[in-house]
C-alpha cells in the first residue's frame, strides 16, 4: 500500500499532503538553521564524507558505504565509519562495533560494514560523539557516514546520494505522503549521485549489485545458487523485492517470499517456523548478521557486491583521495 501511496498510483496521497508540507516547512527550517549559523554544526578535524538519500526506504546505501570504505583502503587510506546504529539500542553511547558485536546493540548495517570491510565502526545518536570514538581510538584520516545527509549538526567535506533507479522519488512529495525526505532539488548542492538500477541520467554514476555464491550460515560453507533447492526467500530490508528480483535474475524461483519490516530483529522459533520438511532459507547478509547466534544447518544467506560504473567514478575517488590528503599536508604545516 505505500508504495501504491508514494508513486501517486493511489488517490490517498492526497489526504496526507498536509501533513508532507509540515514536514517539509520543519525540514527546510531546520536545514537553513544550521545553513546560516542560527544552530551550532561541529567540523570534525578530518574530513567527512556522507553517503545518504533523499528518499525513506532501501536505496543501496550500505553496499556503497561498503564500496567506498574498500577503494579508499586499497588507495591506503584509514577510514572509519559512523552510524545511527538504526534498530539497535546500547547501554550507552558512542559505541564501537565489530564484526562480532550484536546487533540488538550496534543494528545490523553497522555489524556488517564492520564485517566486510575491517574498518573501525562507532554508532551513536549524535553522530559528533561517533567520530570523536573514532578519533580517539586511533589513527584515521577520514570518516565516511552511513545515512545522515540531513543530519546538520555534523559538517561535511563531501556528499553523496543514492538513489533506486527504478522508483527514483516516487510522487514527489515529503514524507508521509510521498518518499522524500528533502525535495529533489537538494541534488544540485551534493558531489555526487549514485544511481542503484534503472536508467540513469547526465552526470550520474549507474551501479548495480552483483550477488556471489550463497553461504551457510552454519559452516560459512558456500554454494552455487543454482545447487540450492525448495527455496524460503526472505529479506528484511528497505525494499524486499530486489532481493526477490535479484535470486529471480540468477535463476532461482523462491517457493515462498516473505517480506518483513527493515531492520525486523529475528528469533530462531519464528525462522524455523517458515521452512516445511526438504526446503533451506535464503536471506540478505543484512539479515544473516542478525541470526548468526542461531543460525540452523539449513540456513544460507547471499552477499551482493556493488558495481559502480562510468567516467565519473574514477574522478570521485581521486577527489576524495586528494582531499584527505591536502588536509593532512595542512594539518602538519
Amino acid at each position: 500500500m505505500i508504495d501504491r501511496i508514494w508513486s501517486g498510483r493511489s488517490p490517498l496521497w492526497l489526504l496526507l499532503w498536509p501533513l508532507s508540507l509540515i514536514y517539509g516547512v520543519v525540514s527546510t527550517l531546520i536545514r537553513i538553521s544550521y545553513q546560516r549559523g542560527w544552530r551550532n554544526s561541529w567540523r570534525a578535524p578530518v574530513p567527512v564524507v556522507v553517503i545518504g538519500n533523499l528518499t525513506a526506504g532501501g536505496n543501496g546505501k550500505t553496499p556503497v558505504v561498503i564500496w567506498l570504505v574498500q577503494q579508499l583502503q586499497r588507495r591506503g587510506l584509514k577510514v572509519g565509519v559512523v552510524s545511527r546504529g538504526y534498530g539497535g539500542k546500547a547501554e550507552r553511547y558512542p559505541l564501537l562495533v565489530t564484526a562480532e558485536t550484536p546487533t540488538a546493540q550496534a543494528g545490523d548495517e553497522p555489524v556488517l560494514i564492520a564485517q566486510r570491510t575491517g574498518a573501525p565502526v562507532a554508532v551513536a545518536p549524535k553522530r559528533r560523539e561517533a567520530v570523536a570514538a573514532l578519533l580517539a581510538r586511533g589513527d584515521i584520516d577520514l570518516v565516511v557516514t552511513d545515512d545522515g545527509l540531513q543530519h546538520y549538526a555534523l559538517q561535511r567535506d563531501r556528499e553523496i546520494v543514492v538513489i533506486d533507479g527504478m522508483r527514483r522519488f516516487g510522487n514527489g512529495w515529503w514524507l508521509p505522503a510521498g518518499p522524500m525526505r528533502e525535495r529533489a532539488a537538494r541534488l544540485n548542492s551534493v558531489d555526487a549521485v549514485i544511481v542503484n538500477g534503472g536508467t540513469t541520467k547526465t552526470n550520474e554514476i549507474a551501479m548495480s549489485l552483483h550477488a556471489g555464491e550463497a553461504v551457510n550460515l552454519l559452516t560459512q560453507q558456500t554454494r552455487a545458487l543454482s545447487a540450492l533447492q525448495h527455496v524460503v526467500a526472505m529479506a528484511g530490508i528497505g525494499h524486499p523485492p530486489r532481493f526477490f528480483n535479484t535470486l529471480k535474475q540468477h535463476g532461482i524461483i523462491p517457493e515462498t517470499e516473505i517480506a518483513f519490516a527493515d531492520h525486523h530483529a529475528y528469533s530462531r522459533e519464528e525462522l524455523s517456523g517458515l521452512l516445511a520438511n526438504g526446503q533451506c532459507l535464503l536471506m540478505t547478509e543484512k539479515d544473516a548478521v542478525k541470526c548468526r547466534g542461531f543460525a540452523q544447518p539449513d540456513w544460507w544467506y547471499l552477499p551482493v557486491e556493488a558495481e559502480l560504473t562510468g567516467r565519473a567514478v574514477a574522478p570521485l575517488l581521486s577527489d576524495i583521495e586528494q582531499l584527505v590528503r591536502r588536509h593532512a599536508t595542512e594539518a602538519t604545516d
